[in-house]
């Protein structure tokens, strides 16, 4: 399963996002993490990616531990992110009957 971790934030931030990001304890080894991967856009401000992987059997301990590392961030003005699980084609077609 992957799980897409997104932030976005104000270049004000990047500070306190940085220091908060050094700062995180780390993932289980059933959580493989790439990422974050950092973009900005003027006017926008600056936007992070990242990707966890891990077996379906494990995905709800995954997303807490994954949502909480979110948590850390609270406070910083302006910041929003999202987490969402995302399936490969193989998973998605299964859920629809279909078989790859």
């Amino acid at each position: 399963m992957i799980i897409i971790g997104m932030m976005s934030y104000p270049p004000e931030g990047a500070k306190e996002v940085g220091n908060r990001f050094v700062e995180q304890k780390s993932l289980p080894k059933y959580i493989t993490m790439r990422g974050p991967f950092i973009s900005s856009t003027k006017g926008e401000g600056l936007q992070t990616i990242t990707l966890y992987d891990c077996e379906r059997s494990k995905l709800p301990d995954a997303l807490e531990h994954i949502t909480n590392r979110y948590v850390a961030y609270f406070g910083v003005p302006g910041l929003t992110y999202s987490v969402h699980t995302w399936l490969d084609v193989g998973e998605a077609l299964k859920m629809i009957g279909l078989s790859t």
